[in-house]
């Protein structure tokens, strides 16, 4: 595969649906690549407030869902025995995604990648954190545009209503202070649309 190829490749995140938006039917959800953009935009509002190298953080959050080009979006739920696809499954196919398409593309690509799936570096936790914001910023536009059907029976979520999974499945996971910060504050802005308070 060329370099040519490989980006074309890439750009199938420019279609490819966040699968978490799809199974709550999401009228219109966002593709992987707008949801990159609000990773990357995030990193670049709240980089000098974590402390951290913005320019480095920027890089990795525009490369950290490229394998989902080949892999496709794997939504992560809050019980293990609703995932779709194992952790150690999703993460041999991604590797395998990025061995296939890394060698025709920049170096710094896949080390930014391998940086970012480590979460070893502050740059890489941050960005992690982001995309976890990214997620429920992006529930709390859904919740406020009312995209989805609150009312209707989906079978696939019987413990969580509404958007509620994401901010869930966020939570635990969140390592910076600026990260928990920011997921306070939309979850309480969320919680009151939902509750018919927001002003």
């Amino acid at each position: 595969m060329d370099t040519i190829d490989a980006l074309a490749e890439a750009f199938a995140l420019k279609d490819e649906r966040r699968t978490g938006w799809q199974l709550r039917e999401v009228s219109d959800p966002e593709s992987v690549a707008g949801h990159t953009w609000g990773v990357a935009l995030l990193c670049l509002q709240y980089g000098n407030e974590a402390d951290i190298d913005t320019d480095r953080a920027l890089r990795m959050a525009l490369v950290h869902d490229l394998a989902e080009a080949k892999t496709g979006d794997v939504a992560t739920r809050v019980d293990d025995a609703d995932q779709r696809v194992s952790a150690a499954e999703k993460d041999r196919r991604e590797r395998e995604a990025m061995a296939d398409l890394a060698p025709a593309l920049d170096p710094e690509i896949r080390d930014l990648w391998e940086e970012y799936e480590a979460r070893e570096t502050p740059e890489s936790v941050f960005v992690k954190d982001m995309d976890l914001v990214d997620m429920c910023l992006q529930a709390l536009v859904y919740e406020r545009e009312a995209r989805y059907d609150g009312e209707r029976e989906n079978d696939r979520f019987d413990e969580y209503e509404d958007l509620d999974e994401f901010f869930a499945t966020a939570e635990p996971r969140l390592r910076t202070a600026i990260g928990k910060e920011l997921f306070e504050e939309i979850e309480t802005r969320y919680e009151a649309v939902r509750d018919g308070t927001d002003e």
